[in-house]
């Protein structure tokens, strides 16, 4: 059997994903006859990206998973995924699945069903299985909800500290010791919030790693109990 090889468009997805992984810049090398894996890993060394990294992403290319994200202010506070398998899961496999999330996550979640749909959630984090023409589709996303207020609530400390500090410079009030310590602990309180956020990057891609090696694992499982004995 000849070797999986990808198109110009499939290259640059995959030194995308393996790059985001890896923190390193995207590197696209188009060929027409298309590039295996064995040559895109050896080019991954070149610029540091490591072979199981883009092993992953190809793997992620081949579902055909479709990656979500949202961002606020040029951060990102949602990851998502959602990957279409070509048969129905069973009520076995979902149950492993569930396992499987709760292993990854470290979350015990909660189950629902509603006819064909099932959900496992566990607070902002949740997992759909979902009915299609041709199976299931499975969709994992999770957001950040307090973001938006860590970042207006920190902007508020601040811009608070700083009118006060400028009113106490003008009027005397530095000679208070009292509002002088309210306002540095004001000040750094302000300052850790708005700092907490400039995790969020690592968190999204922890986060997109850990769903794309869930989708791969159900897919590996169904692609094994689809395929014919011999």
């Amino acid at each position: 059997m000849s070797e999986r090889r990808y198109n110009e468009e499939e290259v640059a997805a995959i030194f995308e994903r393996a790059a985001e992984a890896q923190h390193t810049t995207q590197r696209q090398l188009p060929s027409p006859e298309g590039m295996t894996l064995a040559q895109l890993q050896e080019i991954g060394r070149e610029v540091g990206i490591a072979p199981d990294q883009l092993a992953q992403a190809a793997k992620a290319v081949e579902l055909g998973e479709r990656p979500m994200s949202r961002t606020f202010l040029g951060l990102p506070i949602g990851v998502g995924l959602s990957v279409d398998l070509d048969r129905k899961l069973t009520d076995e496999e979902w149950d492993r699945f569930v396992v499987d999330l709760r292993d990854t996550f470290d979350a015990r979640g909660k189950l629902r069903q509603d006819g064909a749909f099932r959900q496992w959630s566990n607070g902002n984090l949740q997992a759909h299985l979902e009915p299609t023409a041709t199976g299931h589709r499975i969709r994992i996303r999770t957001i950040k909800s307090d973001a938006r207020g860590m970042l207006f609530v920190g902007l508020g400390m601040l811009g608070f500290s700083v009118v006060s500090a400028v009113g106490a410079a003008t009027g005397g009030g530095f000679d208070d010791r009292g509002m002088v310590t309210a306002l540095v602990v004001l000040t750094i309180a302000g300052v850790g919030m708005l700092g907490s956020l400039l995790r969020l990057p690592s968190w999204a891609r922890l986060r997109r790693r850990q769903m794309e090696e869930l989708a791969a694992r159900i897919s590996d499982q169904t692609n094994a109990r689809s395929a014919p004995d011999l």
